[in-house]
C-alpha cells in the first residue's frame, strides 16, 4: 500500500514539474543579473560598477539568525581586505524599511553596501525563495559559487572559497588599512 502511494506521488511530480522544487538561481560560471536599485543612502548600486573586484551578494533577513550572525563576519572580512579588492551586497529580502534600517543601525560605518528589496525584485532576478542565500562572484563578473541555507559550520568553506579568487596582494594587505 505505501509503496503504491509512493508510486502516485512521484507520478504527480513528474506530472506537473511545478509542483516540485526548481532552483531557479544564476548558474555558476554564468554572468549574474546587475539588478540593485539602490542603496541605503539612495545611490545606483550595480554589479558592473565593481569590475575587476570579488563580489559576495548575500540575501538576508532580521528574522533569519545565520543571516544575523553572518553580517558582522562578511564586515570584517571587507574591512581586513579593502575595497579595491572586495565588495559585499548585502539585499534585504522583502522586509519592511524600519527592520531593514534596525539591523543597519546595529553595524554602523560599515563597508557593506546595503540594498532593501522590500518588493522581492531583486530575489526573484536571482532566484532567492530561503534564506541565508549567497553568491560569490569573481574578478571575471561571473558566478564562482553559490550557498543556499549555509549555517555556521559552512563559513569556513565559503571563506576559503572567497580568498582563493582574491589576487595575492589583497591577502597580504595589513591588517587594519
Amino acid at each position: 500500500m505505501r509503496l503504491s502511494f509512493l508510486l502516485a506521488c512521484l507520478l504527480t511530480l513528474a506530472a506537473f514539474p511545478a509542483l516540485a522544487a526548481e532552483d531557479t538561481r544564476p548558474a555558476v560560471g554564468t554572468a549574474p543579473p546587475d539588478i540593485f536599485g539602490k542603496d541605503k543612502d539612495g545611490n545606483p548600486v550595480a554589479l558592473s560598477g565593481h569590475p575587476d573586484k570579488v563580489v559576495i551578494i548575500t540575501f538576508w533577513a532580521s528574522w533569519c539568525g545565520p543571516c544575523l550572525r553572518e553580517l558582522p563576519v562578511l564586515d570584517k572580512i571587507r574591512r581586513a581586505v579593502g575595497s579595491e579588492h572586495l565588495e559585499v551586497i548585502a539585499v534585504n529580502f522583502e522586509e519592511p524599511r524600519r527592520d531593514f534600517l534596525r539591523i543597519v543601525r546595529e553595524l554602523p560605518d560599515s563597508p557593506l553596501t546595503w540594498v532593501h528589496d522590500r518588493k522581492g525584485r531583486i530575489a526573484e532576478a536571482y532566484g532567492v525563495k530561503a534564506l541565508p542565500n549567497m553568491f560569490i562572484v569573481d574578478r571575471d563578473g561571473t558566478i564562482s559559487s553559490r550557498h543556499i541555507g549555509y549555517g555556521e559550520s559552512s563559513i569556513q568553506k565559503i571563506a576559503g572559497e572567497m580568498l582563493a579568487l582574491l589576487p595575492p596582494e589583497a591577502l597580504a594587505r595589513p591588517a587594519g588599512q
